[in-house]
């Protein structure tokens, strides 16, 4: 079997923003779907239960499960993102507009954990925070902006990254995809000598997801490709603190193999930019596209700060944060 992909790729991942067509992804939620939602919400009132204990199965919700087989399509076959549109907020508190998210998104995969501590829903606001090498603070908890990024690339990866908006910021925040399938072909063209090494591990910063004793960074290639999908474990950031954090400077070949990958993201044309709105959910192939967000500012109302809510899905396998 092949270990690394020496022909340029091509599949309906291979995009540019120039590509895609303006609603491409989008998949609205209409009356039917909202009507169920609207119904399971006054049943979950009813039937108060902790949001990881939810089972999809437990409800019919024909309309719901169809969209979500839409959104599947899009991530497994398609061009590996979908914007779900139109979740009714104005008739739900947070609460439980939390848990139509987690049985609608349980629907599509199967919820993991995202932190070391089994945390299954997660937060994505300014904590005030900042993001330092071994520190633990995630970059999601600040109001800074990204590069484009794959999520928990230093540990298991999750196959499907979900965010859903309850609240935008009050200016920035732009969320940002790029396919790495056409990242990849840039580089055969532009810098094919730096490829072999993103195959090869990289010193990853942890963040303190793990036990008391385990090790602070991860060791563990960029690229991985097993004979019909390249797979993309990609943070420079977390890269950078990764070799801080152990004390070891990057050799030449590392540095360039990173600024390679990293300066062919942000090539003009390359990645899809869009605003987030209240309701709406990103849902991202997390092992063949990267995303980001820029900085942003937030409203000087608590109750107005921007706040979106991640959740992890995997195709199979435990739900465990380490797998």
């Amino acid at each position: 079997m092949p270990t690394m992909v020496d022909q340029p790729l091509n599949s309906p991942m291979t995009w540019q923003a120039d590509t895609l067509l303006e609603n491409d992804g989008l998949v609205e939620i209409d009356a039917t779907c909202r009507s169920e939602l609207l119904a399971l919400a006054k049943e979950l009132a009813a039937n108060p239960l902790p949001t990881e204990a939810l089972d999809p199965t437990d409800f019919e919700l024909p309309a719901c499960r169809a969209l979500a087989a839409r959104v599947r399509d899009y991530l497994d076959g398609g061009m590996g993102f979908a914007i779900i549109d139109g979740l009714p907020l104005d008739d739900i508190d947070v609460d439980t507009a939390k848990q139509l998210y987690w049985i609608l998104m349980s629907i599509v995969g199967r919820p993991v954990a995202q932190k070391w501590d089994g945390t299954m829903v997660y937060d994505v606001t300014d904590t005030k925070k900042t993001a330092l090498a071994g520190n633990g603070v995630r970059s999601s908890n600040t109001n800074g902006g990204q590069g484009y990024h794959t999520d928990n690339a230093f540990n298991l990866a999750p196959d499907f990254v979900a965010l859903m908006c309850l609240q935008p910021a009050m200016e920035g925040g732009t969320s940002g995809l790029v396919s790495f399938e056409t990242v990849y072909n840039l580089l055969l063209k532009n810098h094919p000598d730096k490829i072999a090494r993103l195959y090869e591990p990289f010193y990853f910063d942890r963040q303190r997801e793990h036990a008391p004793d385990g090790n602070l960074t991860s060791y563990k290639p960029v690229l991985t490709y097993d004979g019909r999908v390249l797979s993309v474990n990609f943070s420079p950031r977390l890269v950078r603190q990764g070799y801080d954090v152990e004390g070891i400077d990057m050799d030449d070949d590392t540095r360039a193999a990173l600024a390679a990958l990293s300066e062919t993201t942000e090539e003009a044309g390359l990645g899809k930019s869009f605003a987030f709105k209240r309701g709406q959910i990103q849902i991202v192939n997390n092992r063949q596209l990267g995303h980001r967000r820029t900085a942003y500012t937030d409203w000087p109302d608590d109750d107005r700060k921007r706040h979106l809510v991640r959740i992890w899905l995997r195709r199979d396998g435990r739900p465990f944060y380490l797998g």
